[in-house]
C-alpha cells in the first residue's frame, strides 16, 4: 500500500504558473500509474493528467493540454504537476492518486489518493 502526500500548492494570479509535486512511500512507487485531478467547490472530481509506470506515456485533460505537464522520478518517489498560464477556472483542490490499470481518466480506477492541495488563482 503506498501513501501519497501532495505540497506546492497556494495563491497565484492569472497568468502565472505553480508546481505541485507528490511523494510516495510505503510501497513500490515505479509499480502505479500515477493521476492527477481537481475538484473545485461545488463539482465533480475531475482528471487533470496522468503518467505511466516508467513514464514514457503522458495523458491530458483537453482544458490543460499545452499548460500542465506531468512528471515522475522513480528514484525519488515523487511525481510532480507543472502548471502554466494558470486561470481562475482552474482553482480547485489538486489531489495525486496511484492505480495499476490502464482507466488514466476515471477516478473510481484509483486506489490510492492524497488528501489533496489547494491552488487558487486569482484574476
Amino acid at each position: 500500500q503506498v501513501q501519497l502526500v501532495e505540497s506546492g500548492g497556494g495563491l497565484v494570479q492569472a497568468g502565472g504558473s505553480q508546481r505541485l509535486s507528490c511523494t510516495a512511500s510505503g510501497g513500490t512507487f515505479s509499480s502505479y500509474t500515477v493521476g492527477w485531478f481537481r475538484q473545485a467547490p461545488g463539482k465533480e472530481r475531475d482528471f487533470v493528467a496522468a503518467i505511466t509506470r516508467s513514464g514514457d506515456y503522458t495523458v491530458y485533460a483537453n482544458s490543460v493540454k499545452g499548460r500542465f505537464t506531468i512528471s515522475r522520478d522513480n528514484v525519488k518517489n515523487t511525481a510532480s504537476l507543472q502548471m502554466n498560464s494558470l486561470q481562475p477556472e482552474d482553482t480547485a483542490i489538486y489531489y495525486c492518486a496511484a492505480n495499476t490499470n490502464s482507466d488514466y481518466r476515471q477516478p473510481t480506477s484509483y486506489y490510492f489518493w492524497g488528501q489533496g492541495t489547494q491552488v487558487t488563482v486569482s484574476s
